[in-house]
């Protein structure tokens, strides 16, 4: 079955988010590179997208008041975080749209996840991938191409980004 998992993929991979190429309020589109920004790390340190070329990112945007968030938010800790934390192909970043750090640690704490949660204060990522409308998640391949993106969360939704996920890191 792994070995199947990136023949699936070529064959259904162009289907996976077809709302989302046609959606409005996504600014960039399944192909096109993901656009540059920097983000704080932490309260005194930032970083770029570029510094991460090389690896599988996957950027998720959510906020803690935000319910169907909270249901996807324990998934991704569960079936993305601790399966592929350790793979150093990969990196990901939570980011919470409109809050700040007085936010979004706490939330993370509270919830006892354990992947990077980092503040979007007035949309200044969220921006440029979108208009409106999360949770939503971008899949970027080594390269800095955007290879998958859905709007919202359905356990279908979901699936199928573990399954784009599975086929470009159980290589």
């Amino acid at each position: 079955m792994k070995n199947l998992l990136p023949l699936i993929f070529l064959l259904v991979g162009p289907f996976l988010s077809s709302a989302q190429q046609n959606d409005p309020s996504t600014l960039h589109k399944t192909g096109d590179n993901v656009p540059a920004f920097t983000f704080s790390v932490d309260k005194d340190k930032t970083s770029s997208i570029a510094d991460y070329r090389g690896k599988i990112v996957l950027i998720n945007f959510f906020a803690t008041w935000c319910g169907p968030c909270r249901m996807e938010l324990p998934r991704v800790q569960k079936e993305i975080w601790e399966k592929y934390k350790d793979n150093s192909h990969f990196a990901m970043f939570v980011f919470g749209r409109e809050q700040d750090w007085n936010v979004v640690l706490p939330f993370k704490a509270e919830n006892n996840y354990t992947f990077p949660i980092f503040p979007d204060v007035g949309r200044k990522i969220f921006s440029l991938f979108a208009t409106q409308a999360i949770p939503r998640s971008i899949l970027i391949d080594e390269q800095g191409k955007i290879i998958y993106q859905s709007i919202g969360y359905s356990p279908e939704e979901f699936n199928d980004l573990l399954t784009v996920l599975a086929s470009r890191l159980n290589k």
